[in-house]
């Protein structure tokens, strides 16, 4: 089974938030476009996320754990980790539009269950959406797509996305209660490789990079949830420093009929930032 913190997509059809401005995003012969829109609503996110409101405005560069780039895609990106011949940047507003396809590309294979394909193409373009509206609304030291790519050329995986992982910052207190002075931490959601590059150290390196980007960003906690009976993904978070502090409710579990999942955190060390 892959290796991936529990997220359950939720159904195309989209509840969205009251009294806002967004921009729907639509596809067409292969290139995104905008159609400005009043709604009622914004996007939601499958775990509640919501918009933050942080005063901090950038993602620091001065670390000797990161440096900008300039990709063979054209775009400037951070580079968090270089190891084990993978490499993870961070994912900006002015990303080229084919690096954020590919994202969703590997979203969708990753979580969509078996369905017809015209269903899944629509997976592929709400992952899309989403991820190209958080870009553009949550504040950059709020949310963080962090994707993984070879770090050399090699026939294989030239210029393809291979993994992925989301960073965002909560401070839901059915949390903190296990976080000893934390007012806040990072969540990691939506880590997914494709499946031909899996067992190759891909989500290590995506990890090792959500470890950097808390330091950055200053917070002592990483947190993520996991389904009980994935134990390949329980060792993998486990080796990466993570630990069991609770499990889902059963009413969230038995009375519904959801798989029970298990709540791991990491405190980051700030000494070797």
């Amino acid at each position: 089974m892959a290796a991936q913190c529990q997220w359950q997509p939720t159904s195309i059809s989209t509840t969205l938030k009251k009294d806002a401005t967004c921009k729907q995003l639509s596809i067409n012969r292969g290139r995104i476009t905008f159609c400005n829109w009043r709604s009622k609503y914004l996007f939601p996110s499958p775990m509640n996320e919501q918009c933050c409101t942080s005063t901090t405005t950038s993602f620091p560069v001065s670390s000797a754990s990161a440096r900008k780039i300039k990709s063979q895609r054209g775009d400037h990106q951070y580079e968090l980790v270089n190891e084990n011949g993978w490499k993870v940047t961070r994912m900006n507003e002015t990303t080229e539009q084919e690096m954020m396809r590919e994202v969703a590309v590997v979203r969708a294979k990753a979580f969509s269950q078996p369905i017809p394909f015209s269903k899944y193409l629509l997976f592929q373009d709400e992952q899309l959406s989403r991820l190209v509206y958080k870009l553009k609304n949550y504040k950059p030291d709020r949310y963080a797509c962090l994707v993984a790519e070879a770090s050399t050329d090699t026939p294989e995986v030239k210029q393809q996305v291979v993994g992925v992982v989301d960073a965002t910052v909560y401070s839901d207190d059915d949390v903190l209660q296990y976080l000893p002075g934390g007012t806040e931490y990072i969540y990691i959601s939506g880590i997914a490789v494709l499946n031909k590059f899996r067992r190759q150290k891909v989500a290590t390196a995506l990890l090792k990079a959500c470890d950097v980007l808390a330091r950055f960003w200053g917070f002592e906690y990483l947190v993520l949830r996991v389904n009980e009976d994935d134990f390949g993904a329980q060792r993998l978070y486990t080796n990466a420093g993570y630990k069991v502090v609770s499990g889902d409710a059963t009413c969230k579990t038995k009375w519904i009929g959801r798989r029970r999942r298990v709540l791991m955190i990491k405190q980051v060390s700030h000494g070797s930032a």
